[in-house]
């Protein structure tokens, strides 16, 4: 019963996505290594360094999830503006480094005998692309799961997304650089152009054109939902492609996901008892504290795959770590709302 309760709210492919990512991984590797010839034929459709057919796939991730931001809701960021700001600091001014800091001791020195340099630095490149893309659309699912306000959980998601236009590319170049990383920069814009301003304003046209002329009913009840499994479907197709390339260095190095895990998962755990406890600290309710918590925990982790391979490539290191981070997503982010709903009796007689 206490599963239930805890998954209640995830759709069916969301629920177990852990398992499907998997099971994509291990059949795109089992395509490239028996099947070469299949990305070798899907290298031939490129432009810019893009691969076409991912970019098509990742825009169906993203669209759908960008349908339920209703800028309207950014004239309530006055109202109680403490949860907004654990949000801001904890998202941009604390996780993206944080993120370098853990990956570059995992990375660079306590795995320094285990991975060689070059792989090191290309799954440094991935861990700080997801520490610089906090969630986007997810948290409405861990929202939900621990009785968070959504209105609030909208003007948390809706400024993000507006953070992201002007934050992300600054602090990916700062911390890649950093680290001794080529910054293909009009790559980096181009990246954020396409997979995130066309899809946000695809979404924000399309609430406005549909609202009007068949209502906001029609629109948050009928049109959004049609999109329910096209995400997921589009993210699991773009790993069978990326773990495809990948086919051969996994074979031989499978201990890598493992490796590339520990950090994140960490580095996860850690942002949420910051955006959490400092919630509680500020004596902020449960209901903005919990999605306060995990909207820094969660990633936009479609971004992140999606700018890994735009600057690095499909058969990158930087691209498989990204992935790596929508493996572990799911089970993390569900323990983490177990966690906070345990800790809602403390917050209640905080109060």
């Amino acid at each position: 019963m206490k599963k239930e309760a805890n998954t209640q709210g995830l759709g069916f492919f969301e629920k177990y996505l852990s398992i499907w990512v998997l099971l994509c991984m291990v059949a795109g590797v089992l395509i490239g290594v028996y099947l070469p010839q299949f990305p070798q034929f899907l290298s031939q459709f490129e432009y810019a360094n893009v691969s076409i057919p991912v970019a098509i796939l990742i825009w169906l991730m993203i669209y759908p999830m960008m349908l339920k931001v209703d800028f309207h809701s950014i004239k309530e960021v006055g109202k109680n503006p403490k949860g907004l700001v654990v949000t801001w600091v904890t998202n941009w001014l604390i996780k993206p480094f944080s993120m370098y800091l853990i990956a570059l001791l995992f990375f660079y020195v306590l795995y320094k005998q285990i991975l060689p340099r070059e792989i090191a630095r290309q799954y440094l490149a991935g861990a700080v692309l997801l520490g610089a893309a906090p969630c986007t659309a997810m948290v409405f699912v861990w929202s939900q799961l621990t009785k968070g306000n959504p209105a609030y959980t909208l003007v948390q998601v809706a400024t993000n997304d507006l953070i992201i236009l002007v934050a992300f590319v600054p602090i990916v170049g700062l911390l890649l650089g950093i680290s001794g990383i080529s910054i293909p920069w009009m790559t980096l814009f181009l990246s954020v152009i396409l997979f995130v301003v066309v899809p946000l304003s695809a979404g924000w046209f399309s609430r406005v054109l549909i609202t009007k002329h068949r209502g906001l009913d029609y629109f948050e009840n009928t049109y959004i939902p049609k999109f329910g499994n096209i995400t997921i479907v589009g993210l699991l197709l773009t790993l069978v492609i990326i773990f495809s390339f990948q086919g051969q260095i996994i074979i031989k190095n499978p201990l890598h996901i493992v490796l590339i895990a520990i950090p994140l998962v960490i580095q996860t755990f850690f942002i949420f008892a910051i955006g959490f406890l400092w919630a509680k600290a500020w004596h902020l309710p449960f209901n903005v504290a919990a999605p306060a918590g995990l909207i820094g925990a969660s990633n936009f982790f479609e971004l992140a795959v999606a700018v890994a391979i735009s600057i690095f490539g499909l058969q990158s290191g930087a691209a498989v770590a990204t992935v790596v981070g929508v493996l572990v997503e799911v089970p993390v982010m569900l323990t983490l709302v177990k966690i906070a709903n345990n800790a809602k009796a403390s917050f209640e007689k905080a109060a």
